[in-house]
């Protein structure tokens, strides 16, 4: 039951009332419900014992880890092993025991030997795996070092685990920070509620208007890109950057808005990421539960480890305290990114064009910094300039293009082809002879497109001042109505329902 379908609709607002008409003191129970009732329908019945198995492990070990002195620390450590060795086990099994096999049969065939020497394992995988497990081995380490205490109702943590909005695409959670107002009563706030709601159909309109028309064109060049070479890679990959980010924030815009109607405010994932003047900056604004996750939990431990503090000071020996201490961080940077690409899934494309590709480029503006600081200073460039700004803009886009691209592509082999016929083909002409229209949309649809982008371009620029419903809120009443029935209609009428739609899938719901 995709969160876009007409069934979820009708879900949603059955479960809305009856949450807001039952006792105050049951609201967390009805959730859980909820939440089990929508697992179910996503899948086979089965496939709920894996998230319930994943709850299960989790309580129990924060409950050894609170039962046990802090003074045992040899214990409290392997009680956070196992814990976490079972979580990542089950998460390993299901979505990367084919990447390893794929990964060994690659290695055994260049060295000479037969294909398929391993056979592939087919498994159902349950909805939104990666993101309850994170969220729940987070709940994990902070217990262990003291910032959350051990959920005595086993219930309650898997409602923070199993919140069935969660599940589509995130956000990852910290237990910390997110988890407490799960389980509080909640008054019925219309504001509140409309809020929610306005915010939904913003959700909506950047899924049905804008990704899924931009899919379309998207599908027809990588599904055939010898045949759309040079200038239709080049758009068809920029479009793919919107679509990846209308899809997955529209689906964001849908789960907190839908959590707000609840009482509950969820972690915002997006930060106006396309304004980004780095790749280091962009990642702080894409996917921010994400990068936050793997900062707290991968990276800042790794760097406190032994095994990097040795590291660290090897480096400062050989090469300086400022640029060894660089060194080492680059090398627990690069432990990070690759961490970050297999998170999105088991094939290298992933592990490139969202983990070491980005590392490759983070690292290459660290290191190239001074030295671009030093030649503005020369020729007399001011930094902050709106020019130099503007093309630290595009420049940034354009690299998270080619990341995309990886990302986008049937595999690394096919992504390295489509980068050869994109700059070996010169055909600039196709944009504005009408060969864009051959793609799959006609003008009209291809005009809806474009003012479709340049909406969300004009609604991203005045969120970077505040909230845009506040503002809205704050105009005359037959104004405010009057702008969400657009938006409304806008939704029912120009969405996407044509051939290739599919109200079950959105981009991010497979990791």
């Amino acid at each position: 039951m995709a969160i876009t379908s007409f069934y979820f609709l009708c879900f949603f607002t059955i479960l809305l009332m009856v949450y807001y008409s039952i006792p105050r003191r049951f609201q967390w129970g009805f959730l859980l419900l909820c939440s089990v009732a929508y697992c179910l329908s996503a899948g086979q019945w089965a496939l709920i014992l894996y998230p319930l198995a994943s709850v299960g492990v989790c309580h129990t070990g924060t409950r050894f880890l609170s039962n046990t002195p802090a003074g045992e620390e040899k214990k409290r450590r392997g009680i956070l092993l196992v814990t976490a060795l079972v979580n990542i086990g089950i998460l390993f099994v299901l979505k990367y025991v084919n990447f390893l096999i794929n990964t060994v049969d690659g290695v055994v065939y260049l060295l000479g030997g037969p294909e398929n020497v391993i056979s592939a394992v087919d498994f159902l995988v349950p909805l939104g795996v990666s993101f309850y497990t994170f969220s729940l081995l987070g709940y994990v380490f902070d217990v262990y070092y003291g910032l959350a205490v051990h959920q005595e109702n086993g219930l309650k943590l898997a409602l923070y685990g199993l919140y069935f909005p969660n599940l589509v695409s995130g956000p990852i959670l910290k237990y910390r920070e997110h988890a407490e107002q799960f389980f509080e009563p909640h008054a019925f706030d219309y504001r509140q509620v409309a809020r929610g709601l306005q915010r939904m159909a913003w959700g909506f309109f950047k899924k049905l208007v804008i990704s899924e028309r931009l899919g379309v064109l998207v599908n027809t060049v990588y599904g055939d890109y010898e045949g759309y070479p040079g200038a239709y890679i080049w758009v068809a990959t920029a479009c793919y950057a919107f679509q990846l980010y209308t899809d997955f924030s529209g689906c964001m815009d849908i789960v907190l808005g839908l959590s707000e109607s609840l009482g509950i405010i969820l972690p915002e994932n997006f930060q106006t990421p396309f304004f980004s003047k780095s790749v280091a900056e962009y990642w702080r604004r894409w996917h921010i539960t994400l990068g936050v996750w793997m900062k707290d939990y991968v990276f800042y431990p790794l760097l406190r480890s032994k095994l990097f503090t040795d590291l660290n000071r090897s480096f400062r020996n050989k090469f300086g305290k400022k640029r060894g201490k660089q060194y080492a961080t680059f090398a627990a940077m690069f432990v990070l990114w690759l961490t970050v690409g297999v998170w999105h899934g088991g094939d290298w494309k992933f592990v490139i064009g969202s983990g070491l590709l980005h590392w490759l480029y983070i690292v290459a503006e660290e290191l190239l910094a001074p030295p671009c600081a030093r030649v503005m200073e020369r020729l007399h460039i001011r930094a902050e300039g709106r020019f130099v700004a503007a093309v630290r803009i595009l420049r940034t886009f354009f690299l998270v293009c080619i990341g995309d691209l990886f990302f986008r592509a049937a595999s690394v082999g096919d992504a390295f082809s489509m980068l050869r016929w994109a700059v070996s083909v010169w055909n600039p002409h196709v944009l504005w002879d009408g060969g864009l229209l051959q793609l799959g949309l006609d003008g009209i649809e291809m005009g809806v497109a474009v003012l479709s982008l340049l909406l969300l371009w004009t609604v991203s620029l005045a969120g970077r001042k505040g909230p845009v419903r506040d503002r809205i809120g704050q105009k005359p009443l037959p104004v405010r109505w009057m702008i969400w029935y657009a938006l409304l209609f806008a939704v029912i009428l120009l969405g996407y329902y044509g051939p290739g739609y599919s109200a079950a899938e959105f981009i991010y719901q497979g990791f």
